[in-house]
This record gives C-alpha cells, sequence and structure tokens, in this order.
C-alpha cells in the first residue's frame, strides 16, 4: 500500500504542475474578465439583452409579484392597467378592495418605463443623430417595437382621461408615445391604448393623439357606431373570446367558430388594425393551447395571457 500512496502522491503532483503551465483556454479567459468587471462587459442596452419580444397580452398586469418587469423577462409586448381616478389620484388595481396609496399609474407604471427608456437610449456622441428613440426590447431596437400600454379606466372615462394624459407628460417630454399628428401617424416606443370607459369621442378630438382607443372587434363594420376606424384612432380592436367565439378549446372547433375568427380578425386587417380576443379559457391548459392555437392560425395578432410563462413558450 506504501508503494501504491507513493505513485499516487506522484500523479497528483504531476497533475498539478500540468495545471499550472496549462495555456489558459477560452473558458479562464471568460473567467477572469467576468471577475475583473470590466467595462468591455458592459453592454449599454443590455437591460432586455436577447429578450425575444412576443405577441402577448399580459392580462391585468398589475397582478404580478413585480408589474410590467415580469412581463417584459418574457417578452411580453402588451400589458394592461385597470385605472381609477379618486381624489385626483390614478390608481392601478382591478377594484376598489384592491386600490393602495402607493400603487398608482406612475409609480407601477410611467415611472419604470422611463428610467428604462432611459437606459435604452444613452445620450452620447453616437447618439446623437438619432431620430427615433429605442423600444424597451434590445432586439428590436433598429426598427423599434412598440411596447402596447392598454388603459382600463374604470371609473368615469371623461373625467380620467385629461388626468392620464397628464400622467404620460414625462414619456411624451421624452419622444417615447407613438403619436398622430398632422395627418401623419408616428410609431415610437409606447403605445397607449384606451379601453374600459374610455370616452371614443373625447379620444377623437384629440389633437396631437398619443391616447388611442381600443375599437370594438366585431363592430368595425357597423354604420351606426358613425366612426370610421383606423390605426390613427384604434391600433388595435378586441373583443370578449366568449361571446364573439365560444368554442371552448375542447374537441373539434366548429366552422362556425373558426369563421368568426377569421370574419373579425378579416374585418380588422382590411382596416390596418390588430386584432384581440380577451377572457380566452384559461383551464384545461390542452383545451386553452387549443384556443391559442386555433387564433394564432385564424390570424389574430395578440394572445392574451394570465400565464404569461405557458404563453411566452407556446
Amino acid at each position: 500500500m506504501k508503494g501504491l500512496d507513493g505513485v499516487l502522491a506522484i500523479l497528483q503532483v504531476l497533475a498539478a504542475t500540468t495545471v499550472a503551465f496549462a495555456k489558459p483556454g477560452v473558458d479562464q479567459q471568460i473567467a477572469k474578465l467576468e471577475s475583473s468587471h470590466s467595462k468591455l462587459l458592459q453592454y449599454p442596452t443590455q437591460f432586455t439583452q436577447a429578450i425575444v419580444p412576443k405577441a402577448i397580452h399580459s392580462h391585468n398586469d398589475y397582478w404580478r409579484d413585480v408589474p410590467l418587469l415580469t412581463a417584459l423577462s418574457l417578452g411580453v409586448s402588451s400589458v394592461e392597467a385597470d385605472v381609477s381616478l379618486i381624489n385626483g389620484t390614478l390608481y392601478v388595481g382591478h377594484e376598489s378592495a384592491a386600490l393602495t396609496p402607493g400603487r398608482t399609474l406612475d409609480s407601477l407604471y410611467i415611472q419604470p418605463l422611463l428610467q428604462i427608456l432611459k437606459k435604452q437610449n444613452p445620450k452620447n456622441a453616437f447618439t446623437v443623430n438619432s431620430t427615433s428613440p429605442n423600444g424597451v426590447f434590445d432586439t428590436a431596437s433598429s426598427t423599434p417595437s412598440t411596447l402596447v400600454g392598454i388603459g382600463n379606466i374604470k371609473t368615469d372615462g371623461v373625467e380620467a382621461l385629461p388626468f392620464i394624459l397628464k400622467a404620460l407628460q414625462p414619456l411624451r417630454e421624452g419622444g417615447y408615445l407613438t403619436t398622430f399628428a398632422n395627418g401623419t401617424l408616428t410609431t415610437s416606443a409606447v403605445t397607449i391604448v384606451g379601453t374600459g370607459n374610455s370616452p371614443l369621442e373625447q379620444v377623437k378630438a384629440l389633437s396631437p393623439r398619443d391616447y388611442f382607443f381600443d375599437a370594438p372587434l366585431t363592430q368595425l363594420t357597423d354604420p351606426s357606431l358613425n366612426t370610421t376606424w383606423d390605426p390613427t384612432l384604434s391600433p388595435l380592436a378586441s373583443t370578449d373570446y366568449e361571446v364573439a367565439v365560444g368554442w371552448n378549446g375542447i374537441g373539434t372547433i366548429s366552422d362556425d367558430a373558426k369563421a368568426n375568427i377569421t370574419k373579425f380578425v378579416g374585418d380588422a386587417h382590411a382596416l390596418g388594425i390588430k386584432a384581440r380576443f380577451w377572457d380566452t379559457p384559461g383551464w384545461p391548459v390542452y383545451a386553452r393551447e387549443n384556443v391559442w392555437r386555433a387564433l394564432l392560425e385564424g390570424g389574430a395578432d395578440w394572445l392574451n395571457a394570465d400565464d404569461l410563462a405557458a404563453a411566452s413558450s407556446f
């Protein structure tokens, strides 16, 4: 055993010597650079680096443990905030019992978005001639992929709208809002679309307009609404899936249900408007995914989702 122990000891010494004189490989070089905190590794707009934007809508986004950021981390490109105007402040929550003094439109969405967009749009000699801002997703910076923010007004819309427009001022000053002005629609980093009690006539009257209206997907061709629907007023049109389609995702979708999806999506696309169906089934999981698949195959532009992780990996 002593002889064996001696051999093992010699082998250990040889191994250590070999390691000591080995040429450093790429892994060692990576480790060395990372431990040095080299500025060479600090990518300027790395906040959402390598995250692929996806046409997913975060239903009731404020329910997330971390509103907005959880959605962005999964590439979700549309977030929804229910807004209530109370004593001059815009609070975020589904109902009165869910409101708290600190959870406001400004604290949960406006200020975080402003901070993110400032990171994505550094001011320096390289960007001095930039004509349009980068979006929140780094992978889409060269052709900005707009983040859609859906404001679902829960209180009186006519009263709330001026307060919402005022709340958007920091994003407006940064040039981050999609805007319709002087006959031209300019897409920017964030597109705000109002739903719920958003007042249609007041939104129509906005000039310039950087708050848009969520059009009724099933009524785009209804002349009684006396409205010309187009992307300058409504870049998005939505409807209740249960009412418009109704298939629960179990079994085979009927021809009528499939035809409804095709018709309503076709109506929107003919006007240059994107289509979304909300209140899609959430369970069973296989049924939910069958519905998602049918909507995508039918041309719907957005997946409405509560389970963002599932939707982003779908």
